[in-house]
Protein backbone atom coordinates (compact mmCIF):
# COMPACT_ATOMS: atom_id res chain seq x y z
CA UNK A 1 0.00 0.00 0.00
CA UNK A 2 1.48 3.16 -1.01
CA UNK A 3 1.13 6.26 1.46
CA UNK A 4 -1.82 8.58 0.58
CA UNK A 5 -1.57 12.27 1.14
CA UNK A 6 -5.39 13.06 1.21
CA UNK A 7 -5.20 17.01 2.31
CA UNK A 8 -4.98 17.53 -1.40
CA UNK A 9 -8.15 15.05 -2.58
CA UNK A 10 -12.10 16.19 -2.07
CA UNK A 11 -13.83 13.58 -0.74
CA UNK A 12 -15.53 11.92 2.47
CA UNK A 13 -13.43 11.44 5.67
CA UNK A 14 -15.14 8.07 5.83
CA UNK A 15 -12.85 7.25 2.58
CA UNK A 16 -10.19 7.95 4.21
CA UNK A 17 -10.66 5.28 6.63
CA UNK A 18 -12.09 2.47 4.33
CA UNK A 19 -9.13 2.59 2.20
CA UNK A 20 -7.05 2.08 5.26
CA UNK A 21 -8.97 -1.05 6.54
CA UNK A 22 -10.66 -2.34 3.54
CA UNK A 23 -11.29 -5.63 2.87
CA UNK A 24 -12.26 -8.78 4.82
CA UNK A 25 -9.04 -9.41 7.02
CA UNK A 26 -7.42 -5.65 7.93
CA UNK A 27 -10.30 -5.26 10.59
CA UNK A 28 -10.02 -8.47 11.77
CA UNK A 29 -6.17 -7.96 12.64
CA UNK A 30 -6.62 -4.82 13.82
CA UNK A 31 -9.23 -6.16 16.23
CA UNK A 32 -7.02 -8.89 17.11
CA UNK A 33 -4.31 -6.58 17.92
CA UNK A 34 -6.16 -4.33 19.68
CA UNK A 35 -7.21 -7.23 22.21
CA UNK A 36 -3.17 -8.52 22.71
CA UNK A 37 -0.46 -6.20 23.47
CA UNK A 38 1.52 -8.06 20.12
CA UNK A 39 1.01 -11.29 18.35
CA UNK A 40 3.17 -13.40 16.69
CA UNK A 41 2.63 -14.24 13.12
CA UNK A 42 1.47 -17.66 13.75
CA UNK A 43 -0.82 -16.42 16.57
CA UNK A 44 -2.38 -14.31 14.46
CA UNK A 45 -3.11 -16.89 11.96
CA UNK A 46 -4.31 -19.30 14.11
CA UNK A 47 -7.00 -16.57 15.36
CA UNK A 48 -8.05 -16.21 11.86
CA UNK A 49 -9.30 -19.26 10.35
CA UNK A 50 -9.28 -19.57 6.27
CA UNK A 51 -6.85 -16.90 5.66
CA UNK A 52 -3.55 -17.78 3.82
CA UNK A 53 0.06 -17.11 5.09
CA UNK A 54 0.32 -15.23 1.70
CA UNK A 55 -2.82 -13.20 2.57
CA UNK A 56 -2.06 -12.50 6.02
CA UNK A 57 1.39 -11.67 5.25
CA UNK A 58 0.42 -9.07 2.37
CA UNK A 59 -2.29 -7.59 5.10
CA UNK A 60 0.33 -7.01 7.90
CA UNK A 61 2.01 -5.53 5.18
CA UNK A 62 0.08 -3.11 3.79
CA UNK A 63 -1.26 -2.27 7.57
CA UNK A 64 2.33 -1.52 8.41
CA UNK A 65 3.10 0.44 5.63
CA UNK A 66 0.05 2.40 6.60
CA UNK A 67 1.73 3.47 9.79
CA UNK A 68 -0.99 1.36 11.49
CA UNK A 69 0.89 -1.80 12.64
CA UNK A 70 4.72 -2.13 14.11
CA UNK A 71 6.45 -5.16 13.08
CA UNK A 72 9.51 -6.42 15.25
CA UNK A 73 11.98 -8.66 14.26
CA UNK A 74 14.28 -10.34 16.99
CA UNK A 75 17.46 -11.38 16.20
CA UNK A 76 16.90 -15.37 17.12
CA UNK A 77 17.17 -18.64 15.84
CA UNK A 78 14.64 -19.38 14.67
CA UNK A 79 13.65 -15.84 13.82
CA UNK A 80 11.06 -14.21 15.99
CA UNK A 81 8.37 -11.61 14.54
CA UNK A 82 6.20 -9.84 16.94
CA UNK A 83 3.13 -7.49 15.43
CA UNK A 84 1.90 -4.32 17.81
CA UNK A 85 -0.60 -1.65 16.78
CA UNK A 86 1.50 1.61 16.07
CA UNK A 87 -0.24 4.96 18.09
CA UNK A 88 -2.09 5.95 14.98
CA UNK A 89 -2.90 2.10 14.75
CA UNK A 90 -4.62 2.13 18.32
CA UNK A 91 -6.31 5.11 17.68
CA UNK A 92 -8.64 3.06 15.01
CA UNK A 93 -10.06 1.36 18.40
CA UNK A 94 -13.39 3.36 18.70
CA UNK A 95 -14.12 2.71 14.89
CA UNK A 96 -13.29 -1.07 15.70
CA UNK A 97 -14.95 -1.23 18.51
CA UNK A 98 -18.44 0.16 16.80
CA UNK A 99 -17.82 -2.01 13.66
CA UNK A 100 -17.74 -5.07 16.25
CA UNK A 101 -20.82 -4.01 18.10
CA UNK A 102 -22.71 -3.29 15.12
CA UNK A 103 -21.64 -6.86 13.62
CA UNK A 104 -22.88 -8.56 16.60
CA UNK A 105 -26.20 -6.47 17.02
CA UNK A 106 -26.33 -7.81 12.68
CA UNK A 107 -25.53 -11.10 13.92
CA UNK A 108 -28.80 -11.04 16.28
CA UNK A 109 -31.23 -9.44 13.90
CA UNK A 110 -30.93 -12.35 11.50
CA UNK A 111 -30.60 -14.97 13.91
CA UNK A 112 -34.20 -13.44 15.08
CA UNK A 113 -35.62 -12.93 12.08
CA UNK A 114 -34.60 -16.58 11.40
CA UNK A 115 -36.05 -18.21 14.28
CA UNK A 116 -39.60 -15.76 13.57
Amino acid sequence: MKNKHYQDIPGCPVEVTLDLIDGRWKGVVLHQLLNNDYLRFNELQRRLPGISQRLLTKQLRDLEAAGLVLRTVYAEVPPRVEYRLSEEGRSLQPVVEALSAWGQGRIARLQQAASA
